[in-house]
């Protein structure tokens, strides 16, 4: 795994003093030189070369891309036969690369499209920058993340994402090379990174209140037409697209769960004859597409697993609780940004926003969309 190197220094390369504790790229120690074509124009190399400026005309780089904890050193910004794109980011297997993923490949086939040559670097030319490369194969050259990753590491063989990484490039060639906000995968994906920001921060940063939803139940064009509400008082909760799907985990009879396992708090029992009437009901219902039963038929429906909500009570405030009607105050079910919730299937979702079956109803038609709080 790569090690940036960077340290504090007292100095730029110019002489003037920098404030203590500032990192700067004017003392390093990466190696030699190390820079390969992966693709015609297109080059992946380590700090080094990126930083060495007869490599750079030797080679006719035009654009570099760096994926690094620190930028490149200002001579080589400033250069005018440069263009430059820095993503910081450290080579840790939570880092969240797949957000820069899409935004990197179009910077890499600008620079290719107008017939220059691209230098993409990270500190040794091993996981971050190869992640970026091999993101930009898939997509140029349709390729799942196997063949990309065989094809990059056959022109160089340091090549090597960290597990972390994999899952995202993954995920990105499974949204079509682009971010789908409506990729479940990718809800999940973005979900337990604030999980980890809650865990950190015991806040929600802001950078994540995207993740909470708006309120279903306020006025709006072209409001979704099945809801799931509350059993008691019919106040919209929840619309399908907030539903996270799961297939159940078949599981032996006499499995139990191990004494002081982390679970939320009142973790929910199974109650067959409820649930079951429950997913009955769901099966019969069309979800608005033609192919949606035959498509969800297998869909477990024990504990209805949603993203977060606007009506959730502070839940941007506190790691777990408990979900409670914000009309009639009646308690829907719980939420954990931290731990596990483990589906009476045998299924578990970190983090997990759910609701109790028994305490909801779905409908097939929006009646009320105004605000009724």
């Amino acid at each position: 795994m790569e090690q940036p190197q960077a340290r504090p220094s007292s100095s730029s390369a110019g002489g003037k003093p920098q404030d203590s504790g500032v990192l700067t790229r004017e003392d390093f120690d990466g190696g030699p030189v190390s820079i390969d074509e992966v693709d015609t124009g297109l080059f992946l190399g380590n700090l080094t070369a990126a930083t060495h400026m007869e490599t750079l005309r030797s080679f006719k780089i035009t654009h570099i891309l760096t994926l690094d904890s620190v930028p490149l050193p200002q001579h080589i910004l400033e250069a005018s036969f440069l263009t430059t794109k820095y993503i910081q980011i450290a080579d840790m297997p939570r880092e969240d690369i797949l957000q820069h993923l899409e935004g990197c490949v179009d910077f890499i086939s600008t620079a290719l499209a107008q017939q220059g040559n691209v230098l993409v670097h990270c500190y040794f030319g091993v996981s971050r920058s190869s992640s970026t490369v091999i993101a930009y194969m898939m997509k140029r050259h349709n390729l799942d993340f196997l063949p990309a990753y065989e094809l990059v590491k056959s022109k160089r063989r340091f090549v090597q994402p960290n597990a972390g990484f994999v899952s995202q490039l993954k995920l990105f060639r499974r949204m079509g090379c682009k971010i789908d906000p409506n990729c479940q995968r990718y809800k999940i994906h973005r979900l337990r990174l604030a999980g980890e920001q809650m865990r950190k921060a015991k806040i929600l940063p802001q950078s994540f209140h995207s993740v909470v939803r708006p309120d279903p139940d306020i006025t709006r064009e072209n409001p979704e037409p099945i809801v799931f509400r509350c059993r008691r008082c019919r106040r919209v909760l929840a619309s399908k697209s907030h539903v996270l799907e799961h297939k159940p985990r078949d599981r032996a009879p006499q499995e139990k769960e191990a004494p002081g396992q982390d679970q939320p708090e009142n973790a929910i029992a199974p109650n067959a004859p409820m649930l079951e009437q429950l997913a009955e009901r769901l099966r019969q219902s069309s979800l608005g597409s033609p192919g949606h039963e035959a498509t969800n038929a297998n869909q477990c429906r024990s504990i209805l697993f949603v993203e977060p909500i606007a009506w959730m009570h502070r839940i941007m405030l506190n790691t777990q609780g408990r979900l409670y009607c914000p009309k009639c105050e009646q308690k829907l079910g719980n939420f954990s940004w931290i731990n596990a919730c483990k589906c009476p299937c045998g299924e578990t979702m970190t983090p997990a926003f759910y609701l109790i079956p028994s305490k909801v109803e779905l409908s097939k038609a929006v009646q009320n969309v105004q605000t009724t709080v």
